[in-house]
């Protein structure tokens, strides 16, 4: 769906007083971001890590392998629709900060396109002396020749705003410019921005989000900018968003009291208009019409609306009372509404359907929605890549597990064609995709992809990986990886993804049965699939490895922890781990709505049985844990691995350590950075799971 503003913006750092339940902590030093012990912490342990894992005879192969994946000519330049030219962001060997080019529509669509640079970010970088990232920028439509270009130092969720001019190719002097912070802003009109941001002392919440919307006139100073609305300091935040249709930009102030909840309402002229919706439902705008994805039942105008339906009605009409909708879409109970964009008068609608993808698209016509399937394959990950308010041409993709990505162009007329496609970047000859089922704690069937080689023998010995995540609403997709084909599927590993509740691979439901007090079941339905890989024999726990990132490192570390003997190999990324203090540190608290508030001894009571840093105790038989984590991420405070590392480590557990000092919630802002990590990982597979990237035991 084109959301509004809220993953995107996270808190930096909050100082809080110590709290008698944690005073006991000895790791909490580690917090200390760029403190200078904690620095010398990290660099020791990299060093020790690297020493290790770069002296496996698999690491040269795997970094090299990944970094000319990362660096191919080969890759697709996805586009983004901007008037008459379609922009790219594009890194490479030369370039491994990155270049935002252009290109015109016939010489991209020919196949040899022509690129313009717009902004050179090595060159900015180096001029400026600052490890700038490039986080996107908001074009002014039609024509996008005024944009607010998003600067992140080491890739941070933080950001810089500047306004940039695409015509000639330079900052505005004396134009709209936000400091670093978390907020960002959205173009009312070119002399008019709405911003949310960090204005001074006071006016950011708890999370560390903003909390107050304003509207800023070119040439006055943002201290002058008028207030249209302020929230609580309790609340998650408020962000500042835009709706461009084909007639304008309707501003948009999106208000989110907790995560999953909050309100819209638009700017008409000076007033401030709420929209009379569901707290979580998600509105969009397409055609004339209101589009509303629910995640609750809804009952209006005498009609009730099911959770997980796409419903629609006349937007001017709502705004003046009528609720008469209209369903557009209302999936079964094993399909969900996965994502909803928009193009001049199209509704493209991203379905899973057993978790596997289709993309649907509707319009508006003599009263009525009718909708088609576009033609793609089975089995697979649909994703709409970009669209434009003021065009129905738009671009899509498709990828499976073996097939590589393929961009389509559905034009104008309808018709869709294939534009590009990238090369096979791994060997798939004589590999399979499998979707199974395991049966979790309570009886729950949970299903998961399987890949790996024909005829595999189901003797317990294939080195396996099985990811997961289950949480946010995020689903997991069949889709195509080149690194993890490259350093594991081509080299004989399984790889499984499991699709575990938490997630949104079933929709809303799915995901509300395991908030909270019912997290456990997310934990069961994993450890469940691992469970199922075993009594298969396609692995055993002396050849399984598991792996998560962010609420997926929280994910197998209390896999880790109440199920050491399953696995031989854990690899935790950039995860939550200290359960008790992740609602003090950066944004976790706009994430106590998924997981409960700690401070309150009712919820910290069924947190505590399965916060990893709190269950981890000595005399197990923990497999040795890969933690990586990056300096600059302020989303999830790397004192989660930091400190649970360190926490093993004085317990007398061997383990690993690796912390990128850029790279925000991520893997790395370079190429060489990104390969570096991804070696580290998969040496550590091979290295714990009984065979090295050649194949010999």
């Amino acid at each position: 769906m084109r959301r509004l503003p809220l993953l995107a913006f996270v808190s930096l750092l909050l100082a809080s007083p110590a709290r008698t339940q944690d005073a006991d902590d000895p790791h909490r030093w580690l917090e200390d971001v760029e403190g200078e012990t904690a620095l010398a912490w990290v660099e020791a342990r990299n060093a020790a890590t690297l020493e290790a894992l770069q002296a496996h005879p698999a690491y040269d192969g795997l970094y090299e392998r990944t970094l000319a994946i990362l660096q191919s000519d080969d890759r697709i330049p996805y586009p983004s629709i901007q008037g008459e030219h379609l922009y790219n962001f594009w890194q490479d060997a030369e370039h491994e900060r990155g270049l935002w080019r252009r290109t015109a529509w016939a010489d991209y669509l020919g196949g040899d396109p022509m690129w313009e640079t717009v902004l050179d970010i090595d060159a900015l970088a180096e001029a400026e002396d600052v490890n700038w990232d490039f986080k996107g920028a908001g074009c002014l439509g039609p024509d996008g020749r005024r944009c607010l270009v998003r600067l992140s130092r080491g890739g941070a969720d933080a950001v810089e705003v500047r306004e940039f001019d695409t015509a000639t190719k330079t900052f505005v002097e004396d134009g709209f410019f936000l400091p670093e912070a978390k907020g960002g802003a959205a173009w009312v009109d070119e002399n008019t921005l709405l911003v949310a941001t960090d204005f001074g002392e006071g006016s950011m919440t708890t999370s560390g989000y903003p909390r107050i919307v304003k509207r800023w006139t070119r040439g006055t100073p943002l201290a002058a900018a008028e207030t249209v609305f302020e929230g609580a300091a309790s609340d998650v935040g408020a962000w500042a968003g835009a709706i461009e249709t084909d007639d304008g930009v309707i501003p948009v102030i999106v208000h989110r009291p907790t995560f999953f909840e909050g309100t819209y309402a638009v700017l008409r002229g000076d007033e401030v208009v709420p929209l009379d919706l569901p707290a979580d439902a998600d509105p969009d705008l397409v055609g004339g019409q209101l589009v509303v994805y629910l995640r609750s039942d809804w009952e209006v105008g005498g009609t009730s609306y099911p959770q997980g339906a796409l419903i629609a009605t006349d937007y001017e009409a709502f705004l003046g009372g009528a609720r008469d909708f209209q369903v557009v879409v209302e999936p079964t109970e094993r399909q969900t509404i996965e994502g909803v964009q928009t193009t001049r008068s199209y509704l493209l609608v991203a379905l899973l359907d057993n978790v596997q993808g289709e993309l649907h698209r509707f319009r508006y016509e003599d009263g009525a929605w009718r909708g088609e399937r576009l033609p793609v394959p089975a089995l697979g990950d649909v994703g709409v890549a970009s669209t434009d308010a003021h065009t129905d041409r738009f671009f899509f993709t498709y990828s499976s597990f073996l097939q590589p990505t393929t961009l389509y162009l559905a034009d104008e007329d309808g018709r869709v064609e294939a534009v590009r496609q990238l090369p096979a970047m791994f060997d798939a000859e004589g590999l399979t995709v499998q979707q199974l089922e395991a049966t979790s704690a309570d009886g729950t069937r949970v299903p998961y992809f399987v890949v790996h080689r024909e005829g595999l023998a189901l003797d317990g010995t294939n080195p396996t990986l099985l990811y997961g995540y289950g949480g946010f609403e995020v689903a997991l997709t069949p889709s195509y990886s080149a690194v993890t084909g490259a350093s594991w599927l081509e080299e004989g590993g399984v790889y499984a993804v499991a699709n575990i509740r938490g997630g949104g691979e079933f929709g809303p439901a799915w995901h509300r049965a395991a908030q909270k007090e019912n997290r456990q079941r997310a934990f069961d339905d994993f450890l469940a699939v691992a469970e199922d890989l075993v009594d298969r024999g396609i692995t055993s726990p002396d050849h399984l490895g598991i792996r998560g990132g962010s609420n997926g490192g929280l994910l197998v570390g209390v896999a880790l922890t109440q199920r050491p003997e399953l696995f031989d190999a854990v690899v935790i990324q950039v995860p939550l781990l200290d359960m008790q203090r992740y609602n003090k540190l950066l944004a976790g608290a706009s994430w106590q709505a998924e997981y409960g508030d700690p401070d309150v001894p009712e919820e910290w009571a069924y947190i505590r049985e399965y916060s990893p840093y709190h269950t981890v105790r000595e005399g197990e038989a923990y497999p040795r844990v890969l933690f990586t984590t990056t300096t600059r991420d302020d989303r999830v405070h790397p004192g989660h691995a930091r400190k649970m590392a360190a926490k093993m480590e004085a317990l007398g557990y061997p383990v690993y350590y690796f912390e990128n000092t850029e790279g925000g919630h991520g893997a790395g802002v370079t190429p060489e950075q990104q390969a570096t990590m991804w070696a580290t990982v998969y040496a550590y597979l091979w290295d714990q799971l009984g065979r090295d990237a050649s194949g010999t035991d």
